[in-house]
């Protein structure tokens, strides 16, 4: 069993920055890769940033490449994501995500355990 806490949400005005953070628990976390996906009002849940286990191998949605980073911190069992240039298509629940396995993911069907979600909000 893992459990996943997000943390980092908020309101931000449009080309500013959030850092969202999960830190995970379980006795076989070291075991997941980990991924940030989103879903806003009336959408499904969409990918948006996935790293490897080794933290080594990430991956992007087209809509935030460039403009996001996920990364880890294995001594705190956290996993980042900073955004930058941040747009009001941007808002949603952000959901931190788990899959057992050593390489990055993009669907929502592989996924083993979700956090709870943290709301951003990008004011234009």
């Amino acid at each position: 069993q893992v459990q996943l806490v997000e943390s980092g949400g908020g309101l931000v005005q449009a080309g500013g920055s959030l850092r969202l953070s999960c830190v995970a628990s379980g006795r076989t976390y070291s075991s997941y890769a980990m991924g940030w996906f989103r879903q806003a009002p009336g959408k499904e849940r969409e990918f948006v940033a996935s790293i490897s286990r080794s933290g080594l191998r990430t991956y992007y949605a087209d809509s935030v490449k460039g403009r996001s980073t996920i990364s880890l911190d294995n001594a705190k069992n956290t996993v980042y994501l900073q955004m930058n240039s941040l747009k009001p298509e941007d808002t949603a629940v952000y959901y931190c995500a788990a899959r057992r396995g050593s390489d990055w993911f993009t669907k929502t069907e592989v996924v083993d355990y979700w956090g709870q979600g943290a709301q951003v909000t990008v004011s234009s």
